[in-house]
């Protein structure tokens, strides 16, 4: 359901994404990890069709990123990093903004919303301003509006990010609810999420992808836990591919 080939983005002199292939198919919650500037969320952008690649591809539900964006669009299910919506808008005014946008009307409209209002937990405060809602709530919104048109695929950028742990617990059960009839892709640096949830996990570093394997696989292999396993993979692989640039420039 989802099928990047080569994906590339740069932003000035500092390449972001070089050249990133994967696939993921329904049934799979794919683990996207790495270190803070690792090009995670950008991919995730580009995949979502907020950012155009530089050079490469992608396909969601057979729809090209570049070619067909709009009908990317209505199968996917987005949730960025900062989740950005309308302070001074309520929760269900909200919701009703996001159903108007994606043309959910009449009973269509009310049994979306009566669906995901209860499954994100944000009954209680369905009638407060967003900028009122604590982070956590505020996350749970964000959720909610990618959740509303019941998309194939979903793309989620840190969705426990804020929560409590009761409410990370919640989220991560929502997602395991999900993963059997849907297309997941999730950033975290959480790793006991990964090992909660993820069927498959991509290790990527300064736009690369080092790892792309399972969690149960990575654990056998290092015999250690995926902690340690994250660090030693980003740490030695980065810190390798610096020397090689050195080496290769004579200093």
């Amino acid at each position: 359901m989802i099928n990047v080939q080569n994906l590339r983005r740069s932003f000035g002199s500092i390449t972001a994404v070089d050249g990133v292939s994967f696939s993921v198919e329904k049934g799979q919650v794919l683990g996207f990890l790495g270190p803070n500037g690792a090009g995670k969320s950008t991919a995730m952008k580009m995949l979502a069709c907020f950012l155009k690649p530089d050079s490469g591809t992608a396909s969601i539900c057979g729809h090209d990123i570049i070619k067909d964006p709009v009908r990317v669009r209505k199968c996917l299910g987005y949730l960025s990093e900062n989740a950005p919506a309308y302070g001074e808008m309520t929760v269900g005014s909200f919701l009703d903004f996001i159903c108007d946008a994606r043309g959910i009307r009449g009973k269509a409209r009310e049994k979306a919303t009566d669906k995901i209002v209860p499954m994100c937990s944000i009954d209680s405060v369905y009638h407060q301003p967003i900028e009122t809602l604590s982070k956590g709530y505020k996350r749970r919104v964000g959720l909610a509006q990618a959740l509303i048109h019941d998309p194939e695929v979903l793309i989620l950028d840190e969705p426990t990010d804020g929560l409590d742990p009761n409410q990370k617990y919640e989220v991560r059960q929502l997602i395991n609810k999900m993963a059997s009839s849907k297309c997941i892709i999730i950033s975290t640096h959480i790793l006991e999420e990964v090992e909660a949830i993820c069927t498959r996990a991509v290790i990527i570093a300064k736009g690369k992808i080092l790892v792309d394997s399972t969690p149960k696989e990575l654990k056998s292999e290092y015999n250690a836990s995926l902690d340690e396993i994250f660090r030693k993979i980003t740490t030695t692989r980065i810190a390798g591919a610096k020397k090689a640039i050195v080496a290769s420039a004579g200093v």
